[in-house]
């Protein structure tokens, strides 16, 4: 494709994309149907994921395969820029943080099945998102792998195991609430982010300086060239993600979900809206529970099966994040199917299978649990991400770069 026809082509898709979210969010404010602001951070979401290729899966496996850390370092600066975000919004009264609990069980083999998975499935949940989006086949059958594996803990056969650990290994703080660096330190949630977000800027100058060599010529900047180009840095895209967080944690407030962005329940609620249609939807804030006082509603009659609930909220989220991913590939000419080979195929179904059951187990995944997880400073989700992290090195190591044991002395 010539240059002329390439800067035409960007052109059209960023002029559309733009007024498309602007008209949406528009809307959303003039009828405060807030669900719909669900729809530009979606899109914006899978678009600096596929930009700059920000998958959780690859970013802990090249650290062993290539001894490269800058996805693992673009992963944190979105929790370390989400975090004084958080605090920003904290601090105004706007939203009220609710870090997860210390489910320590949960988290240990959760986050362990979900490590092990998505080497096998080529992506975590949000990897497979913005992959699928791009046209990667294995990733589309990774999803439908995962929306079986967070179904059979949700609502199948390991459900009662789920809710009963859930119940019975579950570690509080002091004041009864969930555990973080903030309650374990006893240093107030905003000072403690504002200093990691300093530390983290000060180690990113040094290492910046530190790689000596010729420095490479500058050019000047191009919109133009950005939207076009194949990827991003991954600490550019971690950013920009960072960034996007904090309107994500308002939006997503709005509906009554108080948490920032997530991409799990999202994948498995949108399954069943094409399988299920026992179905309770959510895109609004409920209403204020009635007082203690007031009759309480009567238990559903024998044989009645209750609703499954469904937000819309992330419904439109996980949608759009494949949306946004495309348009990002089409813009640099990546956007294309990709068949992969026939085992490979059937092993990310599997390995699907595991990162969605490890995540529902583990009550989240990369985004959710870490990036997300990390910044509102939940212990239980540190626990989750080391686990994660060792999981995914395991499968790494025996799969990927067919590693052995050995017992010789």
């Amino acid at each position: 494709m010539s240059e002329a026809k390439t800067n035409n082509a960007w052109t059209t898709y960023t002029g559309v994309s733009l007024v498309g979210l602007a008209a949406i969010t528009i809307i959303a404010a003039a009828t405060r149907l807030w669900v719909l602001t669900a729809i530009p951070i979606g899109f914006l979401f899978g678009f600096f994921l596929q930009k700059g290729d920000l998958c959780g899966a690859s970013a802990f496996s090249e650290v062993l395969l290539m001894k490269d850390w800058r996805k693992v370092f673009g992963v944190w600066v979105v929790v370390a820029t989400s975090m004084v975000g958080f605090a920003v919004l904290d601090g105004l009264g706007w939203v009220q943080l609710a870090p997860k609990p210390l489910l320590w069980v949960n988290y240990l083999i959760g986050g362990l099945v979900f490590g092990v998975g998505t080497v096998l499935a080529g992506g975590c949940v949000s990897g497979c998102l913005f992959k699928a989006g791009a046209g990667n086949l294995n990733s589309m059958v990774g999803l439908l792998g995962m929306f079986f594996g967070i179904a059979v803990v949700e609502y199948g056969p390991l459900r009662a195991a789920f809710q009963s650990a859930q119940k019975t290994f579950v570690v509080k703080a002091a004041d009864g609430g969930p555990v973080t660096l903030s309650s374990v330190l006893g240093v107030p949630f905003g000072i403690l982010a504002v200093v990691i977000a300093l530390v983290t800027l000060v180690v990113a100058v040094v290492r910046g300086r530190g790689k000596g060599g010729e420095p490479a010529e500058r050019q000047p900047f191009s919109f133009a060239r950005a939207m076009t180009a194949a990827h991003w840095k991954p600490w550019q895209a971690g950013l920009l993600i960072g960034l996007l967080n904090v309107p994500a944690y308002l939006s997503s407030a709005a509906t009554g979900r108080n948490y920032p962005l997530g991409v799990t329940h999202g994948v498995l609620q949108s399954g069943l809206l094409l399988t299920d249609g026992n179905l309770k939807h959510g895109y609004q804030k409920p209403p204020p529970p009635p007082p203690p006082t007031a009759a309480q509603p009567l238990p559903l009659p024998p044989g009645v099966v209750p609703q499954k609930k469904v937000s819309w909220w992330l419904i439109l989220v996980v949608t759009f994040v494949v949306v946004g991913a495309w348009v990002a590939a089409k813009m640099s000419g990546q956007a294309k199917l990709l068949p992969k080979p026939p085992d490979q195929t059937v092993i990310a179904f599997f390995g699907g299978l595991l990162v969605g059951g490890g995540a529902a187990f583990g009550t989240g995944c990369v985004i959710g649990n870490i990036m997300s997880g990390w910044a509102l400073m939940s212990v239980g989700m540190i626990l989750f991400g080391v686990m994660t992290v060792l999981g995914n090195w395991i499968a790494t190591y025996f799969y990927l770069m067919g590693g052995g044991l050995s017992f010789d002395r």
